[in-house]
């Protein structure tokens, strides 16, 4: 059986973090896996009788020291999530199914809620390793990736610096005492210090009197401009270049029939709800990706060419915008980094804003928590090209390769199943649509 190392690096300042790897073990039959306390021996949970059964192994990875490093193997694995915890140990567990109970960011009662944790995602199969920091549901413990090749290049995303989560909150208490609209509602604290900063889509979970018309002005004015003016979307697909405007208080496209209501809050910061849910229509789908990323970076009043009519520095410069994405990306070293499901979207060409790395030569990835202080001397910077759709996982044929999203089995309470998680990974898509 194929197997590939992970370096993990301790550099919190703290003797006391654990790891823990979840996900499905490609090369048995897509098992429920999490890597056992010993980084090396795989744990496949049976099927329990009772729900919120526990573990029957131990899964916590000590790292050590700080400037520890702590060497696991894994096999295949689909939906993996290398997860962290810092002054305590993660409690996880195990459905009829089997389903992993993962813990939860925007439940209050799961046990995990008042730790400091985090994770990173990956999947590694026969074809390649792909790996992504992720921002989309909350910050806390920074951390990095570096993925080493077998030709000695290193790809890298820094991350969060040591003081990342303290950076967001004070962002977010700033934006607030400018506009009120709740932002520091999306800061978690514990004793009085603050363990995580929420996306606003978890915000609303947690407190749905949250941002409650927020985006109204705005999606107001978007309608305004293109009942006059015309749209135009570039699907990076089959479709090509499809134009609108609106009629009859509708965005009416010029292909299938597309159209699309007004967007609610709540939609924008979901990226999967009311207008923004996802269809099962590849076109439409590829459309909605790109209206969404276009109201998260509030771009659609200043270019009516989307996405390939932008550039990075002309994101989030309307007064009403989604700040948390803002704020995450500006702290975010490199400003890389997932801050909502659809990041991925941008320009054919344009500069990665997801925060991946990818190889099909995978030799070592190195992940640290805590925060990075320096990258490798042969680093490659990567520029991803964003020439395909995004495909949400649940729309995606079964024939596809798998990729990091939240195994679909973790439905059951006590943490609520969220959609919308990842949704546009559109370069694994590409990379991998005619291989299967």
């Amino acid at each position: 059986m194929a197997t590939l190392n992970f370096a993990l690096v301790n550099s919190t300042g703290s003797s006391s973090v654990y790891a823990y790897i979840t996900g499905q073990a490609l090369d048995n039959n897509n098992a429920l896996f999490l890597l056992q306390a010993d980084g090396r021996t795989a744990y496949y949970p049976t099927s329990p009788s009772a729900t919120l059964t526990s573990l029957s192994q131990d899964c916590a990875i000590p790292l050590g020291a700080p400037g520890s490093t702590k060497t696991v193997t894994i096999p295949h694995i689909a939906g993996g999530r290398i997860w962290f915890v810092r002054d305590g140990k993660l409690t996880f567990f195990v459905n009829p199914g089997p389903a992993l109970v993962e813990p939860s960011s925007s439940n209050p009662s799961d046990p995990n809620y008042n730790l400091y944790w985090d994770f990173c995602e990956f999947t590694w199969n026969s074809a390649q390793l792909y790996v992504n920091i992720t921002d989309v549901d909350f910050v806390s413990l920074p951390i990095g990736i570096a993925l080493t090749n077998t030709s000695g290049v290193t790809k890298s995303v820094q991350g969060l610096p040591s003081n990342g989560l303290e950076a967001v909150c004070s962002g977010l208490r700033a934006q607030n005492a400018k506009d009120n609209a709740g932002w520091d509602k999306l800061i978690i604290s514990r004793n009085g210090a603050n363990i995580r900063a929420v996306s606003p889509n978890n915000g609303i979970t947690l407190n749905n009197s949250l941002f409650k018309s927020y985006y109204d002005a705005y999606v107001n004015q978007v309608w305004s401009k293109y009942s006059s003016t015309t749209l135009t979307v570039n699907t990076q697909a089959a479709a090509g270049n499809v134009t609108a405007t609106v009629s009859n208080g509708r965005l009416n496209f010029s292909t299938g029939g597309i159209s699309y209501d007004k967007p609610s809050t709540a939609d924008i910061f979901s990226n999967s709800s009311g207008a923004f849910a996802v269809s099962g229509d590849p076109t439409k789908d590829a459309i909605t990706a790109r209206l969404a990323a276009a109201f998260n970076r509030s771009t659609l009043l200043t270019n009516n060419v989307q996405p390939n009519g932008e550039v990075v520095s002309n994101y989030y410069l309307n007064a009403v915008t989604n700040h948390y994405a803002r704020i995450c990306h500006a702290t975010t070293i490199n400003s890389r980094g997932y801050a909502f499901p659809y990041d991925d979207v941008g320009p054919d060409g344009g500069v990665d804003q997801s925060g991946s790395v990818f190889d099909s030569n995978p030799r070592l990835l190195t992940v640290t928590v805590g925060g990075v202080s320096t990258v490798a001397n042969n680093q490659s910077e990567i520029v991803q090209p964003n020439n395909a759709p995004p495909v949400p996982e649940w729309s995606k044929p079964s024939k596809a390769p798998p990729i990091p999203e939240r195994p679909s089995l973790n439905n059951a309470p006590p943490v609520p199943k969220k959609p919308g998680h990842l949704n546009g990974l559109k370069k694994v898509w590409h990379k991998f649509s005619g291989n299967n």
